[in-house]
Formats: structure tokens, sequence, C-alpha cells
């Protein structure tokens, strides 16, 4: 058995800080979200994956163009086309979105429950997912504690939204334990709400896949989705893949050999010449270093 598991798309949130910029690619850059779902749909027909497993945040907030959830259900159908199920519940940002509660599906997306834990399960493959999607934005509960118990002879997956006991950056909705999650007894747990990646336990497994987009500088380095293949109920392996497009860097040079500002310019054309290739690249550089330069570039 094949998952895809992934979070946080927040389709078509605009990737903020770089408008203000003479000559920013503003077209590649507003797409950026909507490109790396179209990635994540790819990966799964390549990798002839049987269930992607989405755990919240879809959208962004109240978001009022109604064409966002049309792209959304578009890509699932070509999902659906591929025999391929996908099991979703609604993040704070979906709690929060007129088109998460006017917009229908098709029927390969399997949406849980807000009101109450729900189980869905797929006998021929062998798979329970048990789950359930914020009613509002703010949900302060431990949901965790009414999840169901496990389907004997199933592999389990619990898909949850949350920042788990606190995470940098990100409110502390659906708080909850490692413990919490262990006690369940569920194969893998397909975390969402945080935006980088994070293996938070192997025993059983516990995955932030992060967001499959960065937004904005601070959400640094490759963004992507987890694959997860389990054999005889077994997780042999999780692996991470890119699916962004566009990608946010912070580049540390050390300026110290530096004699003046054009050698210092060397030194940052010669590391940035390490992030060619693939994708479109946002990066800011900070100079580090005691430099005999540095006077000058002060200035």
């Amino acid at each position: 058995m094949k998952l895809l598991h992934a979070a946080d798309l927040h389709i078509d949130s605009p990737l903020r800080g770089l408008s203000a910029y003479e000559g920013a690619p503003a077209e590649e850059l507003r797409t950026a979200g909507r490109r790396a779902l179209e990635n994540l749909v790819r990966l799964a027909q390549d990798e002839a994956v049987d269930a992607v497993l989405l755990a919240g945040d879809v959208y962004d907030g109240d978001w009022p163009d109604f064409n966002t959830g049309l792209f959304f259900a578009r890509q699932m159908s070509r999902l659906r086309e591929a025999g391929i199920d996908v099991y979703l519940i609604r993040g704070n940002h979906d709690a929060a979105s007129t088109i998460t509660r006017e917009l229908r599906l098709p029927e390969n997306v399997h949406e849980l429950r807000t009101a109450e834990p729900q189980t869905v399960v797929d006998e021929r493959l062998g798979l329970a997912v048990h789950g359930q999607g914020f009613a509002r934005r703010d949900v302060t509960d431990n949901l965790v504690l009414s999840y169901p118990a496990p389907r004997p002879g199933l592999f389990n997956v619990g898909l949850l939204h949350t920042a788990l006991t606190g995470r940098e950056g990100h409110d502390r909705y659906a708080p909850c334990t490692v413990e919490h999650l262990a006690a369940k007894g569920y194969d893998y747990w397909a975390l969402g709400h945080v935006h980088t990646r994070e293996v938070v336990a192997t025993e059983p497994w516990i995955v932030f896949p992060g967001n499959i987009q960065g937004r904005h500088a601070r959400e640094t380095g490759p963004k992507g989705c987890t694959l997860v293949t389990v054999d005889d109920l077994k997780v042999v392996s999780v692996d991470h893949r890119d699916l962004d497009v566009a990608r946010w860097h912070h580049l540390e040079v050390d300026a110290s050999p530096a004699a003046d500002p054009d050698a210092a310019l060397d030194l940052v054309r010669e590391a940035l010449r390490g992030l060619a290739g693939g994708r479109l690249r946002a990066v800011r550089v900070t100079l580090t270093g005691r430099s005999p330069a540095h006077q000058r570039l002060w200035r």
C-alpha cells in the first residue's frame, strides 16, 4: 500500500514580501500554490498511490473567489480518474472558508465529519482512516481523546490538524501530546497545521509533512509531502517529496576573506550558484564575519 500525506495547501494564498521589488515574477508567484498542488496530483499518479491524506487547510481562510474551490475540485477529479481516493479533514482555515461550506467535491473525496470523529474503511485496501475536522476556526479541545479504537486487521491512520503541545509560529489548536496519539494504537498519524516538516515519532509514526509551498521569507527550504509505503500492515518507508515551485532561502555568506566590496559580492555570487536550477528562488542574503571590507559595505 502507498499513501501520500500532505497538509496546508493554502490554495491561492499570496506569496508575501516580494511585490515591492521591481522585476519580481508576479505571475509565477501568484500561481505557485496551484502549481504545487498540480505537482502533488502528478506525483500521486506517477507513484500509483492507493490514497491521498489531506490533513487540513486546503484553503486560506475566508477566500471569496469560488474559482479557488473549483480548481481544487478539478484536481481531485484527476485523482478520481486515476482511481485514487482522498481522505480530507478541515483545518482552522477551512473552517473559516465559505468555499468549504458550499463546494461539492467528487465522490472519491471522503471529507470526515466536524461534529464528532469518524472512521472511513476501505476493506479492499485494508485501510481505516480516523479523523475529525474543525467545525470552527479556534478549536482548543483535545479532539484525540474521542477518536475511536483501531480496527483490527487493518492499517489504521489518524488524521488530525494540530500543533500538538505547541510549535513556534502556530496557534495551539486541538492540543494533545505524543502520548495521547500513541495510546490510540494507530499505525500512522497524518498531522497538519505546522508548516515545517517534522517526524515527531516513529513508534508509531507521527508526521508533519509541512506545507506544499512556502508562502513568505520565514518558510524557507524544500516544501512538499510525505510518501508512506506499507507492507503487511507495517510502515516500511516514510519519504519526503518536493512539490514547491518557488522556494525561499536565507543564505549566510562568510565575508571575512573579502578585502573589498567587489570580493564580497564574488563570494555572494558563488554561494548563489549553489542554489541554481529547477525552480524559482527568493533569497535573503546575510553577510557575516569580520572583514576588511566591513566599513565600505556598511556605507
